[in-house]
């Protein structure tokens, strides 16, 4: 956890962590468009790893008429079109994400109650608990 508002400074140190705790690097990494930039996707091609980083994804009209000027971000772009529903990118849609939805929706849980990094972690891993105790006493 970080305090910043962008992800996107933080994407190489995670991938290198990746490796740090694993003993290997990973083969494939996947992330949202909060991560993708020229320097991120380089730093993947340099470090020999097959990236599918979402490129522009738009909450807002306004925002879909961003140009997308870098040859690296052009290229993920059209690797995530030709890939089409066959994408890796899309499996984030069935390992880490339905967790978070989980969370927002079903537990209610939209914002932060405490301040300060300490606090919010601990408050953080109170709600990841109370997830998975419900999730595993469903599965009972």
């Amino acid at each position: 956890m970080t305090p910043g508002q962008s992800d996107q400074d933080q994407f190489v140190p995670l991938v290198d962590a990746i490796a740090d705790h694993l003993g290997r690097a990973p083969k494939e990494v996947s992330a949202d468009s909060g991560y993708c930039s020229e320097a991120n996707l380089a730093a993947l091609a340099a470090r020999g790893i097959a990236g599918y980083l979402a490129v522009a994804r738009a909450k807002h009209a306004a925002d879909a008429k961003r140009k997308i000027t870098g040859p690296l971000t052009r290229a993920m772009q059209g690797k995530l079109r030709r890939a089409g529903r066959r994408s890796r990118y899309r499996l984030r849609k069935q390992l880490p994400e339905p967790v978070f939805g989980q969370i927002k929706q079903a537990r209610g849980f939209r914002q932060f109650l405490l301040r300060g990094r300490e606090k919010v972690s601990a408050e953080w891993a109170m709600i990841c608990t109370a997830h998975n105790i419900l999730k595993l006493a469903k599965a009972a």
